[in-house]
């Protein structure tokens, strides 16, 4: 086991799990204090959770806002006042007689570019106070609709209660509120019923282990680990001159052609090492090192 460890953890979360609890596990049986997931899962859902390890956390910044994918289950007429299977029933009504066809057109409005209303008990705050704070507390809470891209909704089953989905969703979209206004739309109600995330920002649950495999791995827990860049695939790159390394570490710009779109870059060397995350100045024709990750002696 190595202390100065560094990379990416994919796990497959347990349901009845939080995210904390995920990395707080971890934690422990890593022994590296210095771990961070790239976006919460739900206590309820399983699936695909990020977590960076060691200086790879500083890195997180660059996954939290990818898109993420999953597959839903929701269960028509029954509501609930979390939008899933947690919460307590708000209202049950009948079910219509429905298709899968009529269930798909009813999908069409959600999907691209929409406005959504964050489900009240959520961890978004409003004058510094979690909005389920607020709901357990008996408040009102009205929450404004945000703007969210739905890339993908395909319809997997229906069987006259329950509809089975895949989504892909940008960050900051809730699933249960789908489920809800799915419900809404059919005129029956419906909520979350099962939750399982299947990809973020290219990692899946084919590269996922699980908590049992990490602990039963012991001290050999790092055969798990991908390599931290792994963590910005989805990111340009470019490679820097051998000459230019070493100022580029010591936080010095070095000159460079424009990328073809802006935004954060890796920078490597020849030999393929992560040098730092760049930005490029268009004005002065150089990149401009944002993160660096190796030291000048490495």
């Amino acid at each position: 086991m190595s202390s100065d460890a560094a990379g990416v953890l994919v796990i497959d979360k347990p349901g009845g799990w939080t995210s904390h609890d995920v990395v707080a596990k971890t934690r422990g049986l890593t022994r590296i204090r210095q771990i961070g997931h790239a976006g919460t899962l739900d206590p309820m859902a399983t699936g695909v959770l990020v977590l960076c390890v060691g200086k790879a956390t500083r890195l997180l910044e660059y996954l939290t806002g990818q898109p993420k994918s999953y597959r839903a289950e929701i269960t028509l007429g029954i509501t609930t006042n979390t939008y899933d299977a947690e919460g307590e029933v708000t209202e049950t009504r009948p079910v219509p007689t429905l298709t899968a066809e009529d269930v798909d057109q009813a999908l069409a409005p959600f999907r691209g570019d929409i406005l959504q209303v964050p489900p009240a008990y959520s961890a978004i705050k409003r004058d510094g106070v979690a909005s389920y704070k607020r709901a357990r507390r008996g408040e009102d809470v009205q929450l404004a609709p945000r703007p969210v891209t739905i890339y993908a909704l395909d319809l997997l089953s229906f069987d006259g209660i329950t509809v089975q989905v895949d989504v892909t969703c940008s960050a900051g979209t809730y699933v249960r509120s789908l489920a809800h206004d799915l419900g809404a739309a059919l005129g029956c109600g419906a909520h979350l019923s099962g939750l399982r995330r299947t990809e973020v920002a290219g990692f899946t649950l084919a590269q996922a282990t699980t908590l049992e495999a990490l602990a039963a791995a012991g001290d050999q827990w790092t055969q798990f680990l991908l390599p931290p860049d792994r963590a910005v695939a989805h990111l340009p790159a470019v490679v820097i001159p051998t000459n230019d390394v070493a100022r580029l570490l010591h936080g010095g710009t070095v000159s460079g052609q424009a990328p073809q779109a802006e935004g954060p870059v890796r920078a490597y060397d020849p030999a393929g090492r992560l040098l730092a995350i760049v930005s490029y100045l268009p004005d002065r024709q150089a990149w401009k090192p944002l993160k660096v990750f190796l030291s000048p002696q490495d």
